[in-house]
């Protein structure tokens, strides 16, 4: 029996994933799944380069404007919805294509999440301020002593995904990546057929200085101005994506 199929199409950031992505659902009969952990949220447009309407050919667009800025839209959460989607589109005869460059969103929904320990707040909070004196690479480092294979994913200065590595750790005594054995996918049924978009660096990074470029003259200052007039927090979850963190720096004077 065939098994059914998704497609996914991942890369850095301006790597050209949505351009494909059309593509190969017009090609195909297809539709699109975002996998951009910060498009999920509504009012966050520019610094995800949302693709508005009239740009997405008739091909519908699924997981994008879901979750209200306030919310914390989990891994597990996309991965539920995500999921279901497929499910969805696989029962009207199309083909499901994730689009997106968030790596733990992916691997949440083809692998798998364990469901690991509660939060531990005096644990976080004790990490949290061992990384306010030292900083999150010194987290980083002890990251790499206890879990050298999270450490390897991890960016050293993610300091969400190190605290919760660290936590997991101190909490079961296991490290992180030992669980993930546990772990099984939602669709697990699927044969999953990976496109992973890579350009050399210096290109990479030419195409990123220019989209950027082209945010702050749609306008991204503009919209991150309006949503903290709507009362959106400063530590909203989605003010963590790159842009936003940068446009964020600048209106407090950091940058």
């Amino acid at each position: 029996m065939t098994r059914p199929r998704l497609v996914s199409v991942l890369g850095p950031t301006a790597s050209g994933k949505s351009a494909l992505g059309l593509a190969l659902a017009e090609r195909h009969n297809g539709e699109i799944i975002n996998c951009d952990s910060t498009a999920v949220y509504r009012g966050f447009d520019i610094g995800t380069d949302k693709l508005p309407m009239e740009a997405r050919r008739g091909i519908p667009h699924h997981l994008i404007d879901v979750a209200d800025p306030t919310e914390v839209y989990t891994a597990a959460q996309f991965a539920r919805d995500a999921a279901a989607v497929i499910r969805d589109v696989h029962g009207r005869g199309h083909l499901p294509i994730l689009v997106g460059g968030t790596g733990f969103y992916y691997r949440a929904l083809v692998r798998g999440l364990f469901p690991g320990p509660a939060a531990d707040q005096a644990l976080r909070d004790r990490l949290d301020r061992l990384a306010a004196r030292r900083g999150p690479e010194r987290l980083h480092r002890l990251l790499r002593r206890v879990d050298a294979g999270s450490a390897a994913r991890i960016m050293p200065r993610d300091l969400k995904r190190i605290v919760r590595a660290l936590e997991v750790y101190f909490t079961t005594g296991r490290p992180l990546t030992a669980h993930f054995t546990e772990t099984r996918s939602p669709i697990a049924d699927c044969e999953v057929i990976a496109m992973a978009l890579r350009l050399p660096p210096a290109l990479t990074a030419e195409r990123v200085a220019r989209r950027v470029d082209q945010q702050f003259t749609r306008g991204i200052v503009d919209e991150v101005r309006g949503l903290l007039a709507r009362g959106i927090p400063p530590q909203a979850r989605p003010f963590g994506g790159l842009v936003y963190r940068q446009v964020m720096e600048m209106l407090r004077g950091v940058r």
